[in-house]
């Protein structure tokens, strides 16, 4: 490796370092007190703190990873740096290209055979911030061996929150990034193929190519927990996409988390119960039981009975219900102006919209379409048998009803302990009452673990736009887990969503991914095995204890001469115990866990979508056994690892795992 190539480099990267920091210098220079007005001081002042945050460097992290040397005889440079954003000097000419910049696609697509006017592609590794190494790929026709830089990116421990991904983009998953605003994709990824990482730089590569439009619109990340969110929190603030909101399903659907029995939650996440809620919620709707009578001065003019109830007929169902309120009142108003009319009265708008407000057009209409919450429809229909069988129809069997009716209903609305899986019913109902706003995109990780009735919430954010969808069905632990994507899609309301498939691993290696794999013709019949790239010799430790907790402290001990993070994962119930023999060597992972703990332990329900270089997994029977989907939770927690992964157990091995 020539050190004067090196230090030409180095150089390079310490101009554009400099140059970023002039950037931001000249952003924190701009004010916002050149705006005529308060309301567009605060945007431009808004836009303007964006901006610096987006300019933030990180010294430990690469400014640029890449160089393409073209051999293309066009108006662009000779030679591109590719980095994580774009950095220009004092005179406009760039330093470094954003990845996410058209011109930069070659740097993960080209190939001998096709290399898209590229001569030389560079690729640059780093300790730290500091450059350390370079190696270079000659596209002229000639066969590429494996990157060794790529490989060590790979590879290299990790302690903290997840990284981005942008060096070491493989080609399949650069065509998902990039794929255009308007396709939602599905993507099925099994372990260690990166599909999170993928999902959430197709947001960062969506922003950067519709700035303006998904500023408007907006982009939500949608995580299974608050523990995931934590872990991806640093990945697009890394990438300068500081606007992004990062949000759980709970949290999205406002909140509600009562503790519920599975079999009920599973009855309330079907399908079926949309159709249940939209029965319930127009069963309100009423024939009026007398005719409208409005005075107006002298005047009196009558609505008879059969008029009012052709103007309910006519609206009902072709409208949302709230939105039909308004026009019921705007109709029985007309019905009175035309009688006006036939007087020799000119009467103007104004008087239609007098009318609709008086008090017995508001009394006719409260009367015969009343003003509701989706918690007063939902309280009304899981409080009354008789109100349940009428809504319910043939959707739902009378054992089924009575599964979902409370035991002892509460009070009031108001007074109501709300489920997870009814706060998405009470979102369909909020969209039947009221039109959810759209997003312009969502990226929606841990999809397979959604019911139905969640999907369907989270396809009216939506609606308008488009989505990412992210899951592996073999991790699917929930009783409603899905079994297809093309069902995914459909709740979803995107059933003409693009599928596609991650099968190769990068991260979990071969060993581990395979043990694993013995639990997938029971847990996912139709799922092909997946591969790693990662041979991962001697990466796999299955040893029985007679002490399983002494077994964690010896191993977590001797773990820690090792480079990397640990992850000591066990059934819930057995986190106490593990944190107690443990003590200070490790915290538990939670809201108050230190961001720079070396050893988490970690329980078993949140571990999905996490990472860490060692895993210590305690005794798989106990988390296999936990749950209806315990083997699906097992399978989960053994590909958690991308380092080592070590298996203590002292009860037998769940029966796939011991063949």
């Amino acid at each position: 490796m020539s050190d004067t190539v090196l230090e030409a480099e180095r150089a390079h990267l310490a101009a554009s370092r400099a140059a970023l920091r002039a950037m931001r210098e000249h952003a924190e220079s701009l004010s916002a007190d050149a705006a005529g007005d308060w309301v567009s001081r605060e945007v431009l002042r808004g836009l303007l703190d964006q901006r610096i945050a987006a300019l933030a460097d990180h010294p430990d992290t690469p400014l640029f990873f890449g160089r393409l040397d073209r051999a293309a005889g066009d108006d662009l440079p000779h030679t591109i740096y590719v980095g994580r954003r774009h950095v220009h000097d004092p005179d406009g000419r760039p330093m470094v290209i954003d990845w996410r910049a058209p011109v930069a696609r070659a740097f993960y697509q080209a190939s001998p055979a096709d290399p898209m006017g590229v001569a030389l592609r560079r690729r640059f590794g780093y300790r730290g911030g500091e450059l350390t190494a370079y190696e270079d790929e000659p596209l002229d026709g000639r066969p590429l061996e494996q990157s060794r830089i790529l490989l060590e990116e790979i590879e290299r421990p990790r302690t903290g929150p997840m990284r981005d991904i942008v060096a070491t983009i493989q080609p399949d998953q650069d065509e998902i990034v990039r794929r255009d605003l308007a396709t939602t994709v599905c993507v099925q990824g099994a372990p260690g193929t990166g599909k999170t990482a993928v999902g959430l730089h197709r947001a960062a590569y969506l922003l950067f190519t519709h700035r303006e439009r998904l500023t408007r619109s907006g982009v939500i990340i949608v995580g299974p927990n608050r523990a995931f969110l934590s872990y991806i929190s640093s990945v697009l603030p890394a990438l300068g996409e500081v606007t992004v909101d990062q949000t759980t399903v709970t949290e999205l659907l406002g909140g509600h988390a009562h503790p519920e029995d599975p079999a009920v939650a599973a009855v309330k996440g079907d399908a079926r119960l949309a159709e249940v809620l939209r029965r319930a919620l127009w069963l309100h709707v009423r024939r009026p039981e007398e005719g409208l009578l409005v005075t107006r001065g002298i005047d009196r003019f009558r609505v008879p009975e059969y008029e009012i109830s052709e103007i309910v007929a006519a609206l009902r169902g072709t409208t949302r219900y709230g939105p039909g309120r308004a026009m019921l009142a705007q109709r029985l108003a007309h019905a009175v102006l035309v009688q006006m009319e036939r007087r020799g009265q000119a009467p103007d708008d104004r008087v239609q919209d007098a009318v609709a407000r008086s008090r017995p057009v508001k009394a006719l209409v409260d009367a015969v379409w009343p003003k509701l919450t989706p918690e007063q429809v939902l309280h009304r229909l899981l409080s009354d048998p008789e109100f349940l069988a009428q809504a319910a129809g043939p959707h739902l069997s009378p054992a089924e009803q009575e599964l979902i009716l409370w035991r002892k209903p509460y009070r009031s609305p108001r007074s109501a302990k709300w489920s997870a899986a009814d706060a998405a019913l009470l979102y369909e109902l909020a969209d039947l009452i009221e039109r959810t706003p759209s997003q312009g995109h969502l990226v929606i990780d841990e999809a397979q673990d959604l019911s139905p009735m969640q999907l369907r919430a989270l396809g009216r954010r939506c609606r308008t736009g488009s989505a990412t969808v992210l899951g592996d069905l073999a991790q699917g632990t929930t009783p409603w887990a899905a079994r297809s994507r093309k069902e995914v899609l459909e709740h979803l309301g995107q059933p003409g969503g693009e599928i596609v498939e991650l099968t190769v691993g990068f991260r979990v290696p071969r060993e581990i991914l395979g043990f694993a794999a013995r639990l997938l013709p029971a847990i996912a019949p139709g799922l092909a095995e997946p591969r790693s790239l990662r041979p991962g010799t001697g990466s796999l430790t299955v040893r029985w204890v007679p002490d399983v907790l002494e077994a964690v402290a010896g191993t977590v001990r001797e773990l820690l001469e090792r480079e990397g993070s640990i992850g000591v994962i066990a059934a819930d119930a057995a986190v106490p115990a593990i944190a107690s023999a443990l003590g200070g060597a490790a915290a538990v992972l939670g809201p108050e866990a230190p961001d720079d703990a070396r050893v988490l332990i970690v329980p078993a329900t949140v571990a999905k979508g996490l990472e860490y270089d060692h895993v210590v997994l305690v005794e798989p029977a106990d988390i296999a056994d936990a749950e209806e989907r315990g083997l699906a939770r097992l399978y989960v927690v053994l590909t958690r690892a991308v380092t080592s992964l070590t298996v203590l157990h002292r009860r037998d091995l769940p029966g796939p795992l011991a063949g």
